[in-house]
């Protein structure tokens, strides 16, 4: 990439998204028991395979212990990642590569988990599009078919997608969550009825990014939009958990969640970035730009 304050920011965006699920894999839970508790799913290999019955292998401390070691490797997984991802360099990608990889596939999985979690609303899977897709859009940019018109395609596609995926939810297309009218309420002080006016048009403007996003001459006005809200989103999970009385409590229990989600904003100015540059690149030299250039 030619923009190095974009592939800085991408690699921080990265390195956040990365650290944010390891925090929570490390400290707090992930929703794996979603799969490993299913008894629809899961019973007729516990009980065919394995010869346990169902109730002893719910109850077994020794499944619970399993499930959580899995979490915490994951946590680990993340952890070595979100550094691979922040050190990752051309002279080291044969290596730093595959921690990434493995993370990003990682991520991709905990999506499925989340949707399975919440009954397998779809809009759920893509609204985590931004968080699994970017570590692979990073090892992209070491590849050597990269191309910026491909990348920012890429970046607007995981921007429309999330978005739209978040729309859906605020819009009430799906019940609006219950965590988000409170954060409303906590942050603005207003009513439960204004609060899900307001997310009902929150929602309706997130369908607008997705939509001019991708029209040339409102591109960079709607990605400036989306970089405000998406860090304003991100930001409020700690503020409106906030409690003076319990206070780094408060910030270990929540800044994991704006951690992975900081990069719904730090994407479209990415974008933005790498924009300008293939802007100022694709305008012809005249003296007046040479001059002002330093040419």
């Amino acid at each position: 990439m030619k923009n190095p304050k974009a592939l800085r920011i991408l690699k921080i965006s990265v390195f956040l998204i990365f650290i944010g699920r390891a925090w929570q894999h490390l400290f707090w839970d992930a929703p794996y028991r979603s799969f490993f508790w299913d008894e629809g799913l899961l019973k007729p290999t516990i009980e065919g395979v394995f010869n346990i019955s169902w109730k002893d292998y719910v109850t077994s401390s020794t499944t619970d212990h399993t499930i959580q070691a899995i979490i915490r490797s994951n946590g680990i997984l993340y952890l070595i990642a979100a550094f691979c991802a922040l050190g990752f360099t051309i002279n080291n990608k044969k290596w730093m590569r595959f921690p990434i990889l493995a993370g990003g596939i990682s991520l991709v999985i905990l999506a499925v988990l989340l949707t399975k979690e919440k009954f397998y609303h779809t809009a759920q899977f893509f609204e985590h599009s931004i968080q699994f897709g970017l570590p692979f859009v990073l090892l992209y940019t070491y590849t050597d078919n990269f191309t910026s018109k491909r990348f920012i395609l890429t970046l607007k596609i995981l921007i429309a997608v999330t978005f739209f995926s978040h729309g859906l939810y605020a819009f009430g297309f799906y019940p609006v969550p219950g965590k988000f009218v409170d954060m409303v309420i906590q942050i603005a002080g207003c009513s439960e009825s204004v609060a899900i006016t307001f997310l009902y048009i929150a929602g309706i403007l997130d369908f607008v990014i997705a939509a001019l996003i991708f029209v040339p001459k409102t591109a960079i006005y709607t990605l400036w939009y989306a970089l405000i809200w998406g860090l304003a989103t991100a930001f409020a999970r700690i503020v409106a958990n906030f409690y003076i009385d319990f206070p780094l409590q408060s910030i270990h229990q929540n800044l994991y969640e704006v951690l992975y989600r900081l990069p719904h904003g730090l994407v479209p100015f990415i974008t933005i970035l790498v924009l300008k540059n293939k802007i100022i690149s694709n305008t012809p030299l005249t003296k007046k730009t040479v001059l002002s250039n330093g040419l």
